[in-house]
């Protein structure tokens, strides 16, 4: 009889049965199924089964944790239900078919602008800082720009569209570039198709929403016109371009011999994509835009434009992704025709702000993180500028929540802006400087959109640490941060098998001053299901910390704040000081002990300066986890009272 036999059988029948699992793998602490009818899950009953800490669905994976002694769950589950093992790729592979669209979506975004990002993020800024050169009536220069009062930087101003202007109107040639490159195929076809994407033949994107249908130049073919209109810092047309040129190509590999590939698979694969894009792809992207233009035009001068200005709002920066945001400009363009001043660019300066603030909220998470700073912090500044590119591609969406929090601030803030009358005179600069846009004198003026501003710098800031902090679209990231330790835990610590074990009962010692508090008490949804083993945690009230247990020390981690021990009875132990403590980068930390160090309760192994940590967030909890708890039989722990530091608080007895 196994050990989770019973909890073995119960998670068969509640994922739905054999039948309905098209593949099983596990890691560090998870079994990850690949359902074939996830809905089958009977989610409420899995939480019940003893051994199952949790559960979260995953790219397509439904994962169920299941903690340290996973390997031996999973051997017992598919002894017991016949249902053979995949590898993580197979099973990553399978769980394809559970993505939804807007998954699957932000997948391929991500695998797409990861190589082009770097190229984003310069222009993104070089846009932002154009956008101040030309955009901004400065009152100390009497309502004049710096470009209309200084030849040197309308010179510049100018020069910076090569690299600045450039990278945007050119988008669709990195995009179908990266797609080629992804899939595998000939590269230069795809740099191709993006060039015919944006043509200067072609009448430019950007003036597509202000021409009239009569003056849109078009390929006559006597039969049929097609209308010459490029696809400048379009992202979907050139995706579906993109795909359907690797598709052919692929294709027409395997159908045309090799002698003669190198003439037909290019011709037969490039041709049609090009056709495609201009005939159907491109077409249906504009007319979709049109739709769009007429709703938001509608929403925006009806009764309820407040509370279609808050689902704007929320939305402005899904249309960014899409490319489909140009048809604004010909919207705020007839809003000023038809009124004098526009409600609608107020709204997408705050969208510009709103994702700026995520990105902030990000840095603050992540500070200590100089190589994700690198693409963070000039995201930050060219969203806060008006250009949110960089921000959504290299940062938001790469995370999720904070690219949801910046949509729910921004409609927030669009919400406020559109209630208090904030109309703005003209298109102007996005982000900050767009308050130099607006009609000090209608609605509320300046003073309405400062707070609508704030809102947008706030909401979604705490939202993003919130949606951090509880696990909120993340908790993959805290599952992901548990199974690194316990896996670098694990390879650190030399193998003790148990006809090796004379030592049965191992002391635990109070590692700091403070209150003791059980492991299921400990605010962290990873430490707190016991997911990562047996433990306590103490409630420091000194900077000094002690070695929790006798033994060798293993594992000192990179960033200081968690440290590994090993005992004489084979327990592996961490030492964790501080929550979420691993984003601080080691700051507040410093480890007095070396990698092969044996220690005693008596040993003080770091110093943590607690003020520091409380100043960035983080809770100061020094929690001692058994990692390796599958071997223990009983633990016990005395919490009556608060305890000094080398006092005896708990036992721990081994099989």
């Amino acid at each position: 009889m196994g050990k989770y036999q019973d909890d073995v059988k119960q998670l068969l029948e509640f994922v739905g049965g054999k039948e309905n699992i098209s593949g099983v793998s596990h890691c560090a602490t998870r079994m990850r199924f690949v359902l074939n009818d996830p809905k089958k899950a009977n989610e409420k009953a899995i939480e019940k089964i003893p051994s199952v800490k949790g559960m979260f669905t995953n790219a397509g994976q439904f994962q169920v944790i299941i903690g340290n002694d996973v390997s031996t769950f999973y051997n017992e589950f598919s002894a017991y239900s016949g249902v053979e093992g995949v590898s993580k790729e197979q099973g990553k592979s399978l769980a394809k078919q559970n993505l939804n669209p807007l998954q699957r979506a932000i997948s391929v975004l991500a695998e797409i602008f990861t190589p082009i990002i770097p190229a984003i993020i310069v222009g993104g800024l070089i846009l932002g800082f154009r956008n101040v050169l030309e955009g901004i009536q400065f009152a100390g220069l009497g309502g004049q720009t710096i470009v209309e009062v200084s030849q040197f930087w309308s010179g510049v101003n100018a020069f910076l569209w090569l690299p600045g202007e450039a990278i945007f109107h050119f988008l669709p040639v990195g995009i179908t570039w990266s797609i080629a490159k992804k899939m595998g195929t000939t590269q230069i076809l795809g740099i191709i198709l993006g060039i015919t994407l944006v043509s200067p033949q072609l009448l430019n994107a950007y003036g597509v929403g202000s021409t009239a249908a009569a003056d849109i130049p078009v390929w006559d073919f006597g039969f049929a016109q097609i209308q010459m209109i490029g696809y400048q810092a379009q992202v979907i047309p050139a995706m579906l371009a993109g795909f359907l040129l690797a598709y052919l190509e692929i294709f027409w590999r395997k159908k045309i011999p090799e002698a003669i590939s190198m003439i037909f698979v290019p011709f037969l694969s490039l041709l049609p994509a090009i056709l495609a894009a201009h005939v159907i792809l491109g077409p249906i992207g504009w007319k979709i835009g049109t739709a769009i233009s007429a709703v938001v035009n509608a929403g925006l001068t009806s009764s309820l434009n407040w509370l279609f200005a808050g689902v704007f709002g929320a939305l402005y920066s899904p249309l960014v992704i899409t490319g489909l945001h140009h048809m604004s400009n010909a919207i705020d363009t007839q809003l000023v025709a038809d009124f004098g001043t526009t409600n609608l660019w107020p709204m997408i300066a705050l969208s510009n702000i709103a994702q700026g603030s995520a990105v902030l909220a990000i840095i603050f998470l992540h500070r200590g993180n100089k190589e994700e700073e690198q693409v963070s912090v000039p995201s930050m500044i060219s969203a806060y500028l008006g250009v949110t590119e960089p921000a959504m591609f290299g940062i938001n969406l790469k995370y999720v929540y904070p690219f949801v929090a910046a949509m729910i601030g921004s409609g927030f803030a669009a919400m406020f802006s559109t209630i208090m009358g904030v109309r703005a005179n003209s298109i102007g600069v996005g982000g900050l400087p767009g308050i130099l846009a607006i009609n000090s004198t209608i609605g509320g003026g300046w003073f309405a959109f400062l707070i609508a501003m704030l809102i947008a710098v706030v909401v979604p800031f705490i939202l993003t640490v919130f949606f951090a902090r509880r696990g909120i679209f993340n908790k993959v990231e805290q599952v992901m941060e548990a199974e690194a330790v316990v896996e670098a835990m694990a390879e650190s610590a030399t193998t003790v098998t148990t006809n090796e074990v004379l030592i049965k009962e191992e002391n635990f010692y109070a590692p700091a001053d403070g209150e003791v508090v059980a492991i299921d008490q400990v605010a962290d949804p990873v430490f707190g299901t016991k997911m990562m083993g047996e433990g306590y945690a103490v409630k420091p009230t000194s900077h000094d910390v002690y070695a929790p247990v006798k033994g060798k020390i293993t594992n000192i981690f990179e960033t200081k704040h968690a440290i590994g021990f090993l005992t004489e009875s084979g327990l592996e132990v961490l030492l964790h000081m501080g929550l979420d403590t691993v984003e601080l980068k080691g700051a507040p930390f410093s480890v007095l002990v070396n990698v092969g160090d044996t220690v005693d309760e008596n040993t003080k192994v770091a110093t943590m300066d607690l003020e520091r940590v409380k100043n960035s967030g983080k809770e100061t909890d020094v929690v001692v986890v058994v990692t390796n708890s599958d071997v223990l039989t009983d633990f016990s722990l005395d919490i009556e009272q608060t305890s000094k530091a080398k006092e005896k608080i708990g036992v721990a007895t081994r099989n």
